[in-house]
């Protein structure tokens, strides 16, 4: 079964945009988008002369001694990549409130992928739930947006595997990177896997929260069925694998940063002060 985010803010992919450029501004606001400032420019070589060449990048000293117009190649510092987890599965579209768990985690993560291009950072995607959608880091705007179309199309039978899919990519990622996951974690495999990764890469987490899973607390026991396997259980107070207290304790001793984004609050205010206080966006510059 197959169904369509309709947001009153998100009504059409013009309007998605606009709406995930503004969160994309939000966070880069009054931060260094260009690579060619600060210390981290080093000079490579010079070369001759093309035209359209700067001016303010001849090389007199060369040209000097060569009677040839030179000018300087500078090396841009290459930022650390970043890699978005977004977790499609059914218990992040089966929603109490409007927007939904996978609509919210849909516009954060074109907000942070535009954000990311503006540092300069190449961005990758994995998708967490049953389909295959396995995008490498890049700096292309154009694949960012298209896989933000397809990420706007879900289904409500995939089951989870933030665990799986973390420990299968582990292998193939480079020296270091940023891994960013958004996520209800329902998956009794993600804190594990989240925090092996945690041992090698920069990682952090955006808990999503929908109001009903808040009010299971106190309740007794509750019977419940799976969203992504239908398998029946029951729990008493609130769900047992995602319990944001529990869930933030131990992602914090193993060093992931992390923050809980219930979708029936207002959530952009504190996404930008959890990226600019803990400088997410801007490490790894090398």
């Amino acid at each position: 079964m197959q169904g369509r985010i309709e947001s009153h803010e998100v009504l059409d992919s013009r309007q998605f945009y606009l709406a995930v450029k503004r969160l994309a501004d939000s966070l880069s606001y009054g931060t260094d988008r260009s690579p060619f400032l600060g210390a981290g420019v080093e000079y490579v070589q010079s070369r001759p002369y093309q035209y359209g060449d700067p001016i303010k990048l001849i090389d007199w000293r060369v040209t000097a001694r060569t009677r040839k117009v030179h000018v300087k190649e500078y090396e841009a510092p290459k930022r650390m990549p970043v890699y978005l987890l977004v977790d499609t599965s059914a218990s992040m579209t089966i929603s109490s409130h409007h927007p939904s768990k996978y609509e919210t985690a849909v516009f954060l993560a074109g907000g942070l992928a535009l954000a990311c291009l503006d540092r300069i950072s190449p961005v990758g995607l994995l998708g967490v739930g049953g389909r295959n959608l396995h995008v490498r880091p890049s700096l292309s705007k154009d694949q960012i947006l298209q896989w933000l179309h397809r990420l706007r199309t879900y289904r409500y039978d995939e089951p989870t595997s933030l665990g799986d899919r973390l420990i299968e990519l582990t292998p193939s990622l480079p020296d270091r990177v940023l891994v960013i996951a958004l996520s209800d974690l329902h998956d009794p495999r993600a804190i594990p896997a989240l925090r092996r990764v945690a041992q090698q890469h920069d990682c952090a987490v955006l808990q999503l929260r929908d109001p009903a899973e808040d009010r299971l607390s106190g309740v007794g026991f509750v019977r419940a069925r799976e969203a992504e396997t239908g398998r029946p259980f029951v729990v008493r107070g609130r769900l047992r694998d995602a319990d944001p207290g529990r869930v933030e304790d131990q992602l914090k001793r193993a060093g992931v940063d992390y923050l809980l984004i219930p979708t029936d609050q207002p959530f952009v205010p504190r996404i930008r002060h959890f990226f600019k206080h803990r400088n997410l966006l801007g490490r790894g510059a090398r």
